[in-house]
């Protein structure tokens, strides 16, 4: 099974993969080294390409089986209104990156898909299934987990080490980034689910 993983920071929606399935090729997108380096670490069989995930994904999108986006989220979450708010910060545009990969994707790509973002600060002009926290576009049934807790308001980094199971602290990171690069992880169990949501016949297998 061939699958594109873009945006992938360092890995947290794809850790539990291979506990379904053991015919995995993934091919990680990230275009920030030092988290490639790290991702690489983690998934030493994964193929990790250093790249721009939104022109690899209009480029090789008919390559794979399955497509997992994660698009830069910053501009649509609710946090980031709310501490542009009481901060006086500059409120920038949102990035589009988002919707054109999903119209894209809904278009175009005959193989399963997800993208995911976080819940958004405006209504959504194409419908979301809202999932553990996140918001998700598929060409799947996605049936919803509850939404919980994630700790990233409070930059709580032992919270999200226990979340993700993935832990940074032999890395010569910033406190700040540590935090930064686990608050963008989509936990593991997550990931997992909708995997599963993707493939329901290997649900027998774990």
């Amino acid at each position: 099974m061939k699958i594109l993983n873009l945006y992938a920071g360092i890995g947290g929606n794809r850790k539990n993969w291979d506990s379904v399935r053991n015919d995995l090729e993934i091919t990680a997108i990230e275009n920030v080294p030092e988290i490639a380096k790290i991702y690489q670490d983690f998934f030493p069989k994964d193929k990790v390409i250093i790249v721009d995930a939104h022109q690899y994904l209009l480029e090789h999108f008919k390559e794979f089986d399955f497509i997992w986006s994660s698009p830069p989220c910053p501009t649509h979450s609710r946090f980031n209104l709310l501490s542009n708010v009481q901060e006086g910060k500059s409120v920038k545009y949102p990035d589009m990156t988002l919707w054109q990969e999903i119209i894209y994707l809904k278009y175009w790509c005959k193989t399963k898909w997800v993208v995911e973002n976080v819940i958004s600060y405006y209504e959504p002009f194409l419908q979301p299934v809202e999932s553990g926290s996140h918001y998700f576009w598929t060409n799947f049934y996605l049936n919803p987990l509850p939404n919980e807790k994630r700790g990233i308001r409070g930059g709580d980094q032992e919270f999200r080490k226990l979340k993700t199971g993935l832990n940074l602290d032999k890395y010569n990171l910033t406190k700040h980034l540590k935090i930064k690069i686990l608050n963008n992880c989509v936990e593991p169990e997550t990931g997992l689910h909708i995997f599963l949501e993707a493939n329901r016949e290997y649900k027998t297998l774990l």
